[in-house]
């Protein structure tokens, strides 16, 4: 099948290398602009690796770009990981037209931060989805879909990269066979059941301490890595990172810092709980760091997050 891929990072990097090992016939690559220093994204290193073509846009926007896409004549476009806007005339050129990536139970957490809010927001379970894409936010009809549980001490790092990446390139295959034998279904998203998220950024990860102990905990593992969940320490914000909730009760204030040692600093939360948090840095500059390397930055025992 001759493919045209979309995406970056890790994901539609190894999405890139499961449909070449399979004998596809890569038609374009495209992947980001370069960075001004750094290095490349991995969709590009790994495409230039196997010696395919490949472009870098900062726009599919125009007709030149739609020209140039449909002169590909692509049988189906796979979209791994796409942050750029692609046109919905260019998502109907090829002859299977296109099919997207979305970490989510669709039509649940549409959106840019689906695996964010799904923890943030306790959910018990999400999902890998390939889909149709149109012109919508994650709206197309669904060609792929499988479950994911959501435990109870995931991160968005742990429950992306140790279950969705893997399933989302398990799936990828998948649809691609549907395709091929002619089987591939387009079942309409139920509207009932949708719900939409913005990108999850630093306005949202501010933690308050007052919210009940696993709400607290969710919003720390839901922005780990990114954006962080963070808290105020005087004039500066720390952000908390590979965290857990313990049942050990405090009797002081909800975010007074009760313990730093060899395991982590322990935060007093409402209800009778106290957060463990393995690493934390300051937002204006630390790297992320064992809590009790960071002494000498103000952390300390009895101090107020806030």
């Amino acid at each position: 099948m001759r493919i045209a891929l979309i995406g970056q990072a890790a994901f539609a990097e190894k999405a890139l290398e499961t449909l070449h090992r399979r004998g596809e016939e890569i038609v374009q690559v495209f992947s980001p602009p370069d960075p001004p220093s750094g290095r490349p994204d991995p969709l590009t290193a790994k495409a230039r690796e196997l010696g395919l073509p490949m472009s870098q846009p900062r726009s599919f926007k125009g007709d030149e770009a739609y020209e140039r896409f449909r002169a590909l004549n692509a049988d189906l476009a796979v979209l791994a990981f796409v942050t750029i806007i692609v046109p919905e005339r260019l998502l109907y050129a090829p002859r299977f037209k296109s099919i997207c990536f979305h970490p989510s139970l669709l039509p649940r957490r549409r959106g840019a931060s689906a695996i964010n809010w799904a923890i943030i927001n306790g959910d018990a379970e999400t999902a890998v989805t390939w889909f149709w894409p149109d012109r919508g936010i994650d709206t197309g009809p669904i060609l792929v879909q499988r479950r994911v549980p959501i435990e109870p001490d995931d991160s968005a790092g742990s429950l992306y990269f140790n279950r969705i990446f893997p399933l989302g390139i398990e799936t990828l295959t998948e649809a691609i066979d549907l395709i091929k034998a002619g089987r591939a279904p387009a079942i309409a998203q139920d509207e009932s059941l949708a719900s939409y998220e913005p990108p999850c950024r630093a306005e949202h990860a501010k933690i308050d301490f007052v919210r009940p102990a696993r709400e607290v905990y969710n919003l720390v593992r839901g922005c780990d890595p990114q954006p962080g969940a963070h808290a105020g320490l005087g004039e500066r914000r720390i952000a908390l990172y590979d965290a857990r909730l313990e049942a050990a009760a405090s009797e002081a204030a909800a975010g007074t810092i009760v313990a730093i040692d060899g395991a982590g600093m322990k935060i007093a939360l409402s209800g009778g709980c106290t957060l463990l948090v393995k690493r934390a840095r300051f937002l204006d500059g630390t790297r992320k760091a064992a809590p009790a390397e960071l002494a000498a930055e103000g952390l300390a025992v009895g101090a107020k997050l806030n």
